[in-house]
């Protein structure tokens, strides 16, 4: 009997922690608190996020995605996919049309009424909602787990962490120089303290300029800048030529700005600062390099 008492209480935790692997029904609890019934291993899934079908692709599971965003062109065989609306404007008949077994979308950037049509349909709707730069990787994990390859999504994740720790570590080594981030040219538009961006420049080892600022993404003046002296400006930039070299050009005419004077004006690609997938850390190491020149990053790898 002593045997039996110990071994029933290891088969129960044996068989909750196979229960996802083996593809049997089960509750889960999303970001929102909300219970999300799946009755299978999702198959036929649709992201409402370019982000979101980044982070699937990264987690070899680019043939079940049946849909995508609008943007979703990474990686390219995503563009291949029907698409199902813009990310802040769904189309929810397409959607529905496409049959999918699990929808995942996020707090920010989807609308919760699109979130209720598509469970009212009969659509299990998972939400994510990572506010910096450890949870979108812990997000990773996350799907990974409510589509069955837990084990794939943990080694990715513990890489990716490893990753950020290298570069915190080395980046919090040396001096923190102020940092402006441009994310808009016309108007001028910045980030403050509550931004995946802001995450990045702490984590690369710099400060922000606007964190302070009351709006998420504030408007700003050049004026503003030429007072505050950043020491590193950064411009994000959807390519690397026309409009946004010409507002670095426009920069380097106001030689009181720090940055300006030691030629410190760079351009850094939009698409690995503003999306929280996999991508974000490579965001991190090319702004970590541009903080910090001093540090021997090739060596690292």
């Amino acid at each position: 009997m002593r045997t039996y008492k110990y071994l029933i209480p290891n088969l129960i935790l044996t068989a909750l922690l196979l229960w996802p692997a083996l593809g049997l029904p089960r509750t889960i609890k999303d970001s929102m608190g909300t219970e999300v019934r799946l009755d299978k291993d999702p198959v036929r899934i649709i992201p409402l996020a370019p982000s979101l079908t980044e982070i699937l692709y990264y987690l070899g599971l680019g043939d079940r995605v049946v849909g995508v965003p609008s943007f979703s062109y990474y990686p390219p065989e995503a563009k291949e996919k029907p698409g199902i609306g813009s990310y802040t404007n769904v189309n929810i008949e397409k959607i529905i049309s496409l049959s999918p077994n699990l929808v995942i979308g996020t707090k920010d950037g989807n609308s919760k009424e699109d979130a209720e049509l598509l469970r009212e349909a009969g659509i299990p709707v998972y939400i994510v909602n990572p506010r910096n730069v450890r949870e979108a990787i812990s997000t990773i994990g996350e799907i990974g787990d409510i589509c069955g390859v837990t084990e794939k999504a943990r080694q990715l994740v513990n890489g990716l962490n490893k990753r950020l720790d290298v570069v915190q570590r080395l980046a919090a080594s040396g001096n923190k120089p102020l940092v402006f981030l441009q994310i808009n040219l016309k108007p001028i538009m910045t980030v403050n303290k509550n931004t995946f961006h802001n995450d990045l420049i702490r984590l690369a080892g710099g400060i922000n300029m606007t964190a302070d600022e009351p709006i998420t993404y504030p408007r700003i003046s050049i004026e503003e800048v030429i007072r505050k002296k950043p020491d590193i400006i950064l411009i994000s930039s959807m390519e690397r030529g026309g409009e946004f070299e010409e507002a670095k050009k426009e920069w380097m005419k106001w030689t009181s700005i720090p940055a300006v004077k030691n030629n410190r004006v760079y351009l850094i690609d939009s698409d690995l600062i503003h999306r929280p997938s996999q991508r974000i850390i490579d965001g991190l190491e090319t702004m970590a390099r541009l903080i910090h020149p001093e540090v021997d990053w090739d060596k690292i790898k």
